[in-house]
């Protein structure tokens, strides 16, 4: 079992809002292990030898081509790390598993297959399930041996997940529950041995039930034909009058929403840090084509407009990495805090996980639109060649269209981290809204003309903008609460504004971060020109998402007030891009690949 060595600080969930963190308090990819870089090298080796050679079969689905893979992945102890060891697994560190996730996404089929196995799949019998559970599914899984699937959406219940119509009555022996209904779009559907299904008990209570595919009643639908991702398998799950017997009920009766919005939770960081994996291996694609691509006499690399695209997939690959392992050594250190009891009890696990809710669905929508911008500007390298089946860059692009619909769509994603935010504020759990006032308060007062803190920092300006771009977050959010107070929930566009700007804050804090424990070290100057693009970035986004929430509060001389006050807060004199861009892009071209 590996554990985190200076353990980052196990933070407040969502107080990277509120607060300043020093980079000593968060994880970076620079702070694994040692045995986190053998896991990283070892499943990045597996990604190279096995799973990139077999992308024709699994694309194709010949049959047993991702069983294959997914078998040879747990003879390695990749399906295991979230398993505990007395149940045939690793119990590893949750870094662990996310570089095992990180650095075996580079097909997105397998990657798709995996993560809905060890994910959604695996943990709520790890979380929820009871002992007599664990110990007849957990070893089959860890191996592969089975594989398994979580069928939750119905044709009329995807976002809505808790209007399922799958119904289960418990039989008059109170031997079984019969459970009828029919489940759309599960993931592995087609190769499954274990289905973890939703279904109302007599009708209204929202319950979970471990289902196997040998129980009578069970039938798998026909295999969608899909966009992308067309490898791994997707089918519906149909259930006439199955019988399963009452110790399959997993959790308790009506409390299946605990499990499943639990489970989503991981499921959502897991897809962010795929993505992760996915753009950087997206990104190599696109650096190796460019430095082989000639064009007037020269390699496409060695061109401006090619750079920039380059620079700007790195850039968005570096916040989004960094935000998923500083969100990973927060988990890890809540769950260090545990006692070895405490740590025996899934509820305190799920209670320290459920903190970073929020954490989880930014990582969750800015990787997945970090990870199709990658592969839209890698098609774009490659020109007709990245719109042909023959070159990855297709399927790369229709492979990456998934990521903003799975586990929860980003617009839902979007309405969780501002309305979770919200929830908590008047809760009185994160004190978000005295922070709100202070700063309405302060943008009243006369501007102030300082020109910083002269401390030297290289990277003074993007932490000025960093405060900038929280306080207009803040001044946004506070305008939007006077106007629509607990109607805010229902004002969609705003709520998904005002995510987008609390998203810029997490992104470039965690940017800057990094940037700054990297200094003195390998990739710091890398590192830095990334966080200044990021920074340009941030700023520019949260300026357009405040204006429009402005608007939509406001009108006359009110709205005009508010925009001059916007501003003061998000006056900043821009940064020189271009050359942030070309040392990018000139790095990340030298090395052949991503620059850290």
């Amino acid at each position: 079992m590996s554990t985190l060595t200076g353990l980052p600080v196990a933070a407040a969930g969502g107080s990277f809002l509120l607060e300043d963190r020093r980079p000593e308090e968060v994880f970076t990819p620079e702070d694994f292990t040692e045995e986190h870089r053998q896991i990283a090298a070892t499943a990045a080796k597996f990604a190279k030898e096995e799973i990139m050679p077999a992308t024709d079969a699994v694309e194709a689905k010949e049959p047993g081509a991702v069983r294959g893979l997914l078998e040879k992945a747990g003879e390695l102890g990749f399906l295991a790390s979230d398993i505990p060891e007395e149940y045939g697994g690793l119990g590893m560190d949750k870094t662990s598993s996310a570089v095992i996730a990180d650095y075996l996404s580079v097909l997105g089929s397998f990657s798709t297959a995996f993560g809905a196995h060890v994910g959604i799949g695996t943990l709520p019998i790890v979380w929820f399930g009871t002992a007599e559970q664990k110990e007849k599914y957990l070893p089959k899984l860890a191996t592969a041996e089975w594989v398994a699937a979580y069928a939750l959406s119905e044709a009329t219940s995807g976002s809505d997940a808790m209007n399922v119509r799958t119904k289960a009555v418990l039989s008059a022996d109170g031997q079984h529950y019969i459970l009828n209904g029919e489940k759309m779009w599960i993931t592995n559907c087609g190769i499954a041995d274990l289905y973890t299904v939703f279904a109302k008990i007599d009708g209204e209570k929202f319950s979970a039930f471990l289902v196997e595919r040998t129980f009578s009643g069970v039938t798998v639908g026909a295999e969608e034909h899909k966009l992308g991702i067309r490898g791994s398998s997707t089918c519906p799950l149909v259930l006439s009058d199955c019988k399963v017997p009452a110790g399959n009920l997993l959790g308790e009766v009506g409390k299946g929403h605990h499990i499943a919005f639990n489970v989503l939770n991981v499921g959502r960081f897991k897809l962010g840090v795929a993505c992760v994996g996915g753009a950087r291996s997206a990104l190599g694609e696109m650096i190796r084509y460019a430095k082989e691509r000639t064009a007037f006499g020269k390699a496409i690399a060695e061109f401006g407009l090619i750079q920039r695209k380059i620079s700007t997939s790195a850039a968005k690959l570096y916040a989004s990495e960094s935000m998923a392992y500083r969100t990973i050594g927060m988990i890890d250190a809540a769950l260090s805090a545990l006692t070895e009891s405490e740590s025996k009890e899934s509820k305190n696990i799920q209670k320290k996980i459920e903190e970073y809710a929020v954490e989880c669905s930014v990582l969750k929508v800015y990787a997945s639109e970090a990870m199709s911008y990658v592969a839209d500007e890698l098609v774009a390298t490659m020109g007709g060649y990245g719109y042909v089946e023959d070159y990855p860059a297709e399927r790369v692009y229709r492979d990456a269209r998934i990521n903003r619909i799975f586990e929860g769509t980003n617009e839902i994603n979007r309405l969780i981290v501002t309305g979770w935010l919200m929830k908590r504020a008047l809760k009185g759990q994160l004190p978000l809204l005295p922070a709100i006032k202070k700063l309405m308060d302060e943008v009243m007062q006369p501007p102030s003309f300082d020109e910083g803190d002269g401390t030297g920092d290289a990277l003074a300006h993007e932490a000025e903008i960093l405060a900038a771009v929280r306080k207009m977050a803040l001044f946004a959010a506070g305008v939007a609460s006077q106007k629509y107070m607990a109607g805010l929930e229902e004002q969609q566009e705003i709520m998904a504004d005002l995510a987008d700007a609390i998203a810029q804050v997490f992104a470039l804090e965690s940017a800057i971060l990094r940037a700054r424990k990297m200094a003195g070290r390998a990739g710091a100057k890398a590192a830095a020109n990334m966080t200044g693009l990021i920074a340009e970035e941030a700023l520019s986004v949260t300026n357009e998402a405040a204006k429009r929430v402005l608007a939509a509060c406001g009108e006359g001389d009110e709205l005009r007030t508010q925009l001059a006050i916007l501003r003061r807060l998000g006056k900043s004199m821009p940064a020189d891009t271009v050359a942030l861009s070309r040392a990018v892009a000139k790095e990340c071209i030298a090395l052949g690949r991503y620059a850290l």
